[in-house]
């Protein structure tokens, strides 16, 4: 294996001489597990933490590594390595962390595409859809939206959904696949590009873990069913993995998401929602909300039924959700430099008293 199959190109290497990294190795962490991470160089894996000095510099949890990074390292064992540096990354698909007050979680980094996956037996909703886009907008990452378990459905049931997806969504590919009977899978892996680096997203139990199985040859992850009890989705993958498939691609596999909170980015929403913003030039006023205002153009849309009142709503709900986390965001803000400030004057008066 060479570091150019794991996505290494000429970027990476101008930057690994600029910064005068020549004297570290240079590898792409495949693995993470509660700050443990797997490195992986053009021929050799290692078991890697993070340096002190990283450690101590890093504002949140976000500045730790994360799958997909590129690092620079020096072994020191045969199988295990210090992580002395983070490379600047190219794309970050992040949410809001789950619990945690105004901070992103990444999911994954330097990522070209990723696969939003959705089981059209159970799991099919639009609106969740605009949620992961809207993420992939953000991140500057192309999304292609993959209707799984297809064998479950009659073609009518199938026909009608991609015609709602069309109605709502322009511009992003769909592929209908089945894991079970393996239709559009080859299909799937010959539009899958060497080098390039595809992540997946969707909920517990949509079959993103079988679908890892079926794109890499092997059985690599273990898979479940879903609960018959809840009928929800088990959480079957519980750590995020880079793989290289045999096509010269790479694949990063997630965890199942239940909730989705939208990131502090007004490009996201209003890229997933280009179709119904296109309205908004019309709108009588240049500071519409599009909420109740005389003269809105997309609340005209809607009720003249050229614009699907769940877009709408949904298109709201998200912004209302990125204006939240952005106000909280700044509050976290504003609270952390008047903390520091109070440490710094603390430390001038305790230093001017021991003089």
């Amino acid at each position: 294996m060479t570091l150019q199959e794991l996505g290494y190109d000429s970027g990476w290497d101008l930057f690994r001489k600029e910064q005068g990294f020549k004297h570290y190795e240079f590898g792409r962490i495949v693995n993470e597990h509660k700050e443990r991470y797997i490195v992986r160089t053009g021929d050799h894996e290692y078991q890697a933490e993070i340096i002190g000095q990283l450690r101590y510099s890093a504002e949140n949890r976000s500045d730790f590594p994360a799958v997909g990074d590129w690092v620079a390292i020096s072994p020191y064992d045969d199988d295990k390595a210090l992580i002395h540096a983070v490379l600047p990354r190219r794309t970050i698909i992040s949410r809001q962390a789950v619990g945690k007050h105004a901070e992103k979680q990444i999911i994954a980094t330097n990522v070209d595409y990723a696969f939003i996956v959705q089981a059209v037996d159970r799991d099919f909703n639009i609106n969740r859809i605009e949620r992961y886009l809207t993420i992939c907008h953000s991140a500057k990452v192309s999304p292609i939206i993959l209707l799984n378990k297809i064998d479950l459905i009659d073609q009518n049931a199938l026909t009608v959904m991609l015609e709602e997806l069309n109605k709502r969504i322009e511009k992003v590919p769909v592929s209908a696949i089945s894991n079970e009977t393996g239709e559009g899978i080859i299909a799937l892996m010959d539009q899958m590009l060497p080098g390039k680096t595809y992540c997946l997203l969707g909920s517990s139990g949509v079959g993103k873990s079988t679908l890892v199985n079926k794109l890499s040859g092997r059985e690599m992850m273990e898979t479940n069913a879903i609960s018959s009890s809840t009928q929800k989705g088990r959480h079957v993958t519980t750590h995020r993995e880079l793989i290289l498939l045999a096509n010269g691609s790479i694949l990063i596999d997630n965890p199942g998401m239940r909730e989705v909170g939208i990131l502090d980015s007004a490009t996201g929403v209003d890229a997933t929602f280009d179709m119904l913003l296109q309205y908004a030039q019309n709108c009588r006023f240049k500071d519409c909300t599009h909420t109740n205002e005389a003269g809105c153009a997309i609340l005209q849309a809607v009720e003249n039924g050229d614009l699907d009142p769940n877009a709408h709503e949904n298109y709201l709900k998200l912004e209302r959700e990125r204006e939240h986390f952005e106000m909280t965001l700044a509050e976290k803000r504003k609270r952390d430099r008047e903390f520091g400030k109070m440490v710094r004057t603390f430390k001038k008066i305790k230093d001017h008293r021991k003089k």
